[in-house]
């Protein structure tokens, strides 16, 4: 006995290979100065908006092809850290940046929002001072300066 094939006829698989390679890349992945810099924008005036303390913007083009822009902030609590981070992922959404990555909201100590251009870290006080992240992104390249 043979068995009827599922598929419709027409439909090979060099054809839905085809169409998938068809599929455009998310806004998140897509990256370019005026969008970096519209990303950049969205990001400080949603931090802004959600009373972050001590928001530092990095410019770490040609540091790092992680992306163009690193954005340190704190917030007061786990929950001001949980709500700064669910704002700001909300605001690149509909700013049209597409939907970042998130990690760490579940505990809210330290929240990474990665859109592609922007990366933002909100993290309590007392866990920024620990990690300090953005005294190594600060620092100068080694071929810029010699440090003695």
């Amino acid at each position: 006995m043979r068995r009827a094939c599922s598929c419709r006829k027409g439909k090979t698989l060099r054809t839905a290979l085809r169409k998938k390679a068809e599929i455009k890349p998310s806004p998140a992945g897509i990256s370019g100065n005026a969008d970096a810099s519209r990303a950049l924008e969205t990001v400080l005036a949603s931090l802004d908006d959600s009373k972050a303390e001590n928001i530092i913007s990095i410019d770490i083009q040609g540091k790092s092809s992680l992306g163009d822009y690193m954005v340190v902030a704190s917030g007061r609590s786990n929950r001001h850290v949980s709500a700064v981070a669910d704002h700001l992922i909300k605001a690149l959404k509909d700013a049209g940046l597409g939907l970042p990555r998130v990690e760490g909201l579940a505990n809210a100590d330290w929240v990474l929002i990665d859109s592609g251009d922007v990366i933002v870290h909100v993290f309590r006080p007392e866990v920024r001072e620990f990690y300090n992240i953005e005294k190594m992104w600060q620092a100068p390249d080694l071929e810029d300066e010699t440090l003695h």
